[in-house]
């Protein structure tokens, strides 16, 4: 069977968005009020419900949201590479020395740590050429999240800086870790 990373994003929205409402208003906001009588391409689904979703809740809560619909998409092998970065490393300069640390994206600046793509990596925007707003990029901010919580088994704040699909050359995330625990 085919992974349908749309059927999964149209289920992890409609949960994240029941969390925060209710059913009726997760249905609107995956679906529409009136679902289009043609399937929608990924590239205006993704418009549309990102729109739907900023029309009925605040900055906050759609940020908070979007954070809760990461997929976890290959989780498991990130995970097992930060985890092998930090297997050698005591601190945030340590960690982003290596190699294989700067193909991943990661470095340092002034004590910060940070994840950098030159492309955007979700599936789901592959046929999106533009966003108008950073909402639907919000959700790569709650992986990032997740990941880095679990391999540093300690609360971390991700800020999105830069998103490829809103025009910038670059996706650009600051993580900010509480308390990691290196070993």
């Amino acid at each position: 069977m085919m992974f349908d990373i749309r059927k999964l994003q149209e289920y992890v929205i409609y949960e994240s968005v029941k969390a925060e409402s209710d059913a009726d208003t997760a249905v609107e906001v995956v679906y529409g009020v009136e679902p289009p009588a043609h399937a929608e391409s990924n590239a205006d689904w993704v418009k549309s419900a990102m729109h739907r979703l900023e029309s009925r809740f605040k900055s906050d809560t759609i940020k908070k949201i979007r954070m809760n619909c990461q997929c976890g998409y290959g989780m498991d092998e990130k995970l097992a590479l930060v985890k092998e970065l930090m297997s050698s490393a005591s601190s945030i300069e340590e960690f982003t020395s290596s190699e294989k640390a700067k193909a991943a994206g990661l470095f340092s600046k002034d004590g910060e740590l940070y994840l950098q793509f030159g492309f955007c990596p979700c599936p789901m925007l592959t046929e999106v050429k533009k966003l108008e707003t950073n909402t639907w990029c919000q959700c790569t901010t709650g992986y990032s999240k997740a990941l880095f919580e679990k391999a540093f088994a300690c609360k971390a704040d991700v800020e999105l800086l830069k998103s490829i699909k809103m025009g910038d050359p670059v996706c650009l995330m600051k993580i900010t870790l509480h308390n990691p625990v290196w070993q």
